[in-house]
């Protein structure tokens, strides 16, 4: 079996479903799903467990006591921090696999200290409305990764 292309880490999530959509995301496409504590739910909520379904068994993960702890772990060159804030264009990104699609609480997004200190990996969703400020959690999360597949020529063995 070939390693997960790449990793989505959610930071402080606070919904169960958004991440159990999330899970089930990641289970489909063997990539690996962080997540950070503090969590806003526990991990045996049944929200969570519903809405992953039936593929908890098929997913890899992992947690991570803090931020501080994942954010010293991985080289800063791997990072794509997701934001409503600033940054390029997440399509104009480039990924490799091995790589880590990073986002933030549902309704703060990630804290602005991580965003400024690194700047050049900050990513954004465009909106074409501006009264619409950001999507939901599982749904950028979706955008991102199927992107990054994309780019990495992962989605060619699946036609």
């Amino acid at each position: 079996m070939t390693p997960p292309p790449f990793n989505v880490v959610l930071v402080e999530p606070e919904i169960p479903p958004n991440t159990g959509n999330i899970a089930r995301l990641c289970a489909a496409t063997r990539t690996i799903l962080h997540l950070v504590k503090p969590l806003g739910f526990e991990l045996s909520d049944r929200t969570l467990k519903r809405a992953g379904l039936d593929y908890w068994q098929h997913l890899q993960w992992q947690t991570w006591e803090t931020s501080d702890a994942f954010f010293q772990t991985v080289p800063p060159d791997r990072l794509h921090l997701f934001t409503t804030r600033a940054g390029g264009p997440y399509h104009r990104a480039e990924y490799r696999p091995g790589d880590y699609l990073v986002f933030g609480r549902e309704t703060k997004g990630l804290p602005i200290e991580r965003l400024n200190a690194f700047p050049d990996r900050c990513r954004r969703i465009p909106m074409a409305h501006p009264g619409v400020r950001s999507l939901n959690l599982s749904s950028s999360a979706a955008l991102a990764l199927y992107e990054a597949l994309r780019q990495s020529g992962a989605l060619d063995s699946t036609d």
